[in-house]
């Protein structure tokens, strides 16, 4: 079985500019590069777990998207770094376009995304771990039977609790959380060595 980064998109691996599809417009947040490197040469797969409403609320398509999924790619390969899956949900039960105004089990806080990445790259999701920014993802994250990593960067605002709604770690960048992630890894494998 494999093992994985689940990323949030919007606010953790790049600047969270709302319903934004102008490729110009993005860049990968600061303090990442090295963290995503150091967990990619760890052998995690790293994986984009990203809420997309704005094609239930008709903002953009979702064939615009598939140029902001693109870029990301671009983005991080100039800095050598692979993007090994990308999955996104178009779906909110206040959309006007019919076909994605839902309720659904992969919005999250809820994991569908994360078990359904889990299922095509044949990964152990307690060896997985998911970065975001807003506790819904670290939810997603924990009832998905993951770690968690919060990045408190400010964008979490309603700090509503619940029982998968804390965090394994908080931690200001991906470089951070990269880094423990590395420590609690071998921190664990000592134990289980034992």
């Amino acid at each position: 079985m494999n093992k994985a980064v689940f990323l949030d998109k919007d606010g953790t691996l790049i600047p969270d500019i709302p319903y934004n599809i102008d490729p110009e417009k993005i860049a990968l947040s600061d303090n990442s590069i090295e963290g995503l490197r150091l967990l990619s040469a760890a052998g995690y797969k790293l994986i984009v777990i990203s809420n997309q409403s704005g094609i239930a609320r008709g903002y953009f398509s979702e064939f615009q998207f598939l140029w902001v999924i693109k870029t990301l790619h671009e983005l991080l390969e100039a800095e050598g770094i692979m993007l090994d899956g990308f999955y996104y949900c178009p779906h909110h039960p206040a959309g006007i376009v019919a076909k994605y105004a839902i309720d659904c089990d992969c919005r999250k806080p809820m994991p569908g995304m994360l078990l359904k990445a889990a299922e095509g790259h044949q990964l152990d999701l307690k060896q997985c771990w998911m970065i975001g920014d807003i506790l819904n993802d670290v939810e997603a994250g924990n009832r998905a039977g993951c770690g968690s990593i919060l990045i408190d960067n400010g964008n979490e605002t309603e700090w509503l609790t619940g029982p998968h709604r804390q965090p394994y770690f908080t931690c200001g960048s991906i470089n951070e959380a990269a880094i423990c992630i590395r420590n609690y890894s071998l921190a664990h494998v000592g134990l289980e060595q034992r």
